[in-house]
């Protein structure tokens, strides 16, 4: 594959119609799949996301891309690919804030597992199997989540849910006829 230039991809936003679709399995990991592995990939730092998933881009596919710990001081951009992953075990309760791109300016407590096992082919077409904990499995969740037409807020309790529904209403007025619902995402 040749050298190119990442594009920066458009941001889905809650109440576009990819964002509940289960996302399709992908069958062949050829030019036109890394090709958008590299787009996905710039455009999550690009938006400072610690994760990304292929609907949050208007695209099926069984893909996400995650990189918790790249604005720290001294850490080099080394992101996780993770194709057509299956999580096969969860450990323990935590809860922490979560916001998503695809909700921008809602935060919330979500509860999760605290470490998670997962296994994912990576882009060399290798299947391997990982194991996080903290930050890192919280995102793995997150962005799985997404590849199953899941948003955080689904995961929230419904007083905490209502309270914050507005906001959700006034991000869904923005979807076209056609169930899109694009943000106006820049490069920083």
């Amino acid at each position: 594959m040749k050298k190119r230039k990442a594009n920066l991809l458009p941001i889905r936003i809650v109440g576009d119609k990819i964002l509940r679709q289960k996302a399709k399995k992908v069958e062949e990991i050829n030019d036109e799949v890394l090709n958008f592995i590299q787009d996905l990939t710039y455009t999550m730092y690009e938006t400072d996301g610690v994760g990304l998933s292929s609907p949050q881009v208007g695209k099926s596919l069984c893909i996400f891309v995650v990189d918790p710990y790249w604005y720290r001081e001294g850490h080099t951009k080394e992101p996780y690919v993770f194709i057509n992953p299956k999580i096969v075990e969860l450990e323990g309760e935590t809860e922490s804030e979560e916001g998503c791109l695809s909700l921008p300016g809602i935060f919330e407590k979500v509860p999760r597992a605290e470490k998670v096992v997962v296994e994912a082919t990576n882009p060399k077409g290798e299947r391997k199997r990982y194991t996080a904990e903290g930050l890192f499995a919280i995102t793995i969740q997150h962005e799985n989540d997404h590849l199953e037409g899941i948003l955080f807020v689904d995961k929230i309790p419904k007083l905490r849910k209502m309270l914050i529904q507005r906001k959700i209403n006034e991000l869904k007025k923005k979807t076209d006829k056609n169930g899109v619902n694009i943000a106006a995402n820049e490069a920083k």
